[in-house]
């Protein structure tokens, strides 16, 4: 069905009146989650809106959030946008100069950091930039000039009281097409880019979203789910303002290595997730069942096996159902209890999932949908759903939102979740963004006689060979990253006779292996032979799934992970091609001397 244009605050508090009074969400810190009820979140919203709008916050005005997830997080946000302002997410882990840029370039009236490390890291920087009236610290400081979120809170609540009408005054008065977020995207090349998504933007792919969800809404309700994406990111901002309206208790995890227990504590209902932390759950179960022996080995890979040619869209019947039930109740089942026995179900975006993790997801109980979108389309374009799942494809589009592809084989887009344009960025806008409302991808795809979106890569990412062959390389990295053996990897290419590749082997399980088999590798691990091996035997399968052109045939290891902190990856762990081909110009030349 087509929904009606509508403002965020107006979805989210229709959506906060299925709560209970027990409990809105938890956030955990120090190992202990703490509790707040939806009176105390509804309370603590409008007290901290007015708190801002005393500071000199007015409609139209920016607001910048610095911090990880939290409750207060949420806070902030519904505040900011209940008063007509937007709010501007940055990534906790965004470099400083960045953090810089985005604060000057939004002109922020006020700037929220989680805590006083965080502060001290761009406190430098901050002070030049001339448009921060006030920085407003979530956590207690020992920082005089930070303003304490309680603070805030407590004289809100007083200037309330004397303007008891004006919080619903600025929540009715703003309008679906007025914009409630800039996002920066860091891109894999130049400076951020600010995303200006409207209320009805964003508002608009929360209800269609809703619609495609793998159980009716009503199973969502009281139900617990856990975040642990970065809200900065409109893929688990949409996500929970999804949660929001279906009055799902939202559990916000403290760290990313901790979320084992985190899943056992929580028991959710549902999450979601990139495709990394499903790849290292299924290497983790596969290499889990080298700790048995005997019939009690065969058996379990007899069902981890199974996996393999598990089909969502066409599954099991007659005695191959039979079969597979047996390896639910003997195999499966207990997988399930890794994610605390109650997950139903999990959807998957920020990049592709290779076809043998969404089959193992789905036949071991776990319903797996995978998404396609971009900031830029708030974010979803389209997703999967129970009965409409084909691998290796993104689902169909989003009810009310077009998708055509062009003659080069770009995905182009048009809908109510395309963007207003970049922030005072005209030109970039035009290039992406024509007269009649198509949005261009960057992404090159099709779409089958049945409707189904194929994503094949970044536009940018594809590259031409010597030879006169076009390479896709996140078709070839997703190949290769299956092996249980393979962390990370980068396919190189542009103008050379073959396709290279720098690996980081996951170096825990490749060490396990090893010492099985009585061997103690030798440091450094990325030069020991029995490791480069190994690490092509796992390539050479692989190959065999590719066309000549696009297999692997030579490769170096590295001894460190690709990383955000390094400058390797964005925020969102995509890899910044360029930085990687200059960092290791001389491993890659290595592997060409002899073209």
């Amino acid at each position: 069905m087509k929904y009606s244009p509508t403002t965020l605050p107006s979805l989210l508090y229709k959506g906060l009146e299925k709560y209970s009074d027990e409990r809105f969400s938890a956030t955990k810190r120090n190992g202990s989650w703490i509790e707040t009820s939806k009176e105390d979140f509804v309370q603590k919203v409008r007290n901290f809106a007015m708190g801002l709008y005393e500071l000199g916050v007015r409609p139209g005005d920016k607001v910048s959030i610095h911090s990880e997830n939290s409750t207060e997080w949420l806070i902030c946000d519904l505040a900011i946008l209940s008063i007509g302002a937007a709010n501007v997410p940055i990534y906790p882990t965004q470099p400083g100069e960045q953090i810089k840029y985005i604060l000057e370039n939004s002109e922020a009236k006020v700037h929220i950091v989680s805590n006083d490390e965080m502060f001290a890291e761009t406190k430098s920087l901050i002070k030049s930039v001339e448009t921060v009236k006030a920085v407003i610290t979530l956590k207690p400081s020992k920082h005089k000039k930070l303003k304490l979120f309680d603070a805030i809170l407590k004289s809100g609540e007083e200037f309330a009281k004397e303007n008891s009408d004006l919080f619903d005054e600025l929540k009715n008065n703003i309008d679906p097409d007025d914009v409630a977020t800039i996002i920066y995207t860091s891109g894999t090349t130049g400076v951020p880019k600010g995303v200006m998504l409207t209320h009805n933007n964003v508002a608009s792919n929360v209800q269609y979203s809703l619609d495609r969800l793998p159980f009716e809404e009503e199973r969502f309700q009281g139900e617990r789910v856990l975040s642990y994406l970065p809200l900065s990111h409109v893929f688990e901002r949409m996500i929970d303002y999804m949660y929001v309206s279906m009055g799902c208790e939202i559990f916000f995890i403290e760290n990313i290595d901790e979320i084992k227990d985190d899943f056992l504590y929580v028991k959710p209902f549902f999450f979601a997730t990139v495709p990394r932390l499903l790849e290292k759950v299924q290497t983790g179960v596969k290499v889990r069942g080298q700790e048995f022996s005997g019939l009690k080995k065969n058996l379990y890979y007899w069902a981890i096996y199974r996996t393999e040619e598990y089909d969502p869209e066409n599954p099991p019947s007659g005695l191959e159902a039979v079969k597979h039930k047996i390896a639910d109740k003997l195999i499966y089942s207990k997988i399930r209890e890794l994610f605390g026995g109650k997950l139903a179900g999990v959807v998957s975006g920020g990049a592709a999932l290779s076809p043998d993790v969404f089959r193992f997801m789905n036949a071991i109980g776990i319903i797996c949908v995978q998404g396609y979108g971009l900031t830029e389309t708030s974010p979803v374009i389209s997703v999967q759903t129970p009965g409409r799942m084909r691998i290796g494809t993104s689902g169909k589009p989003l009810e009310d939102v077009e998708v055509k592809i062009a003659d080069d084989k770009e995905i182009l887009v048009r809908g109510p979740n395309v963007m207003k344009g970049y922030y005072k960025m005209p030109d970039q806008t035009k290039e992406v963004l024509d007269d009649d409302g198509w949005f261009k991808t960057g992404d090159v795809g099709k779409i089958d006689d049945d409707g189904f979106l194929y994503i094949t890569d970044r536009k940018k990412s594809m590259f031409k060979l010597s030879t006169g062959k076009y390479v896709a390389p996140q078709n070839v990295e997703n190949q290769i990253s299956g092996s249980g053996f393979i962390e990370q990897i980068v396919v190189i290419g542009y103008q050379r006779k073959f396709c290279s590749a720098l690996i980081v082997p996951a170096y825990d399980n490749v060490l396990k292996r090893l010492k099985r088999d009585g061997y103690e590798p030798d440091k450094p691990y990325s030069k020991d032979e029995k490791i480069l091996e190994l690490i092509q035997q796992e390539v050479d399968k692989a190959n065999k799934s590719l066309s000549p052109w696009e297999q692997v045939k030579k490769f170096v290891l590295l001894e460190e992970p690709l990383s955000i902190e390094s400058g390797e990856l964005t925020p969102t762990m995509k890899v910044k091609r360029p930085v990687i081909k200059e960092k290791y110009e001389k491993e890659i030349e290595g592997m060409y001397q002899e073209e």
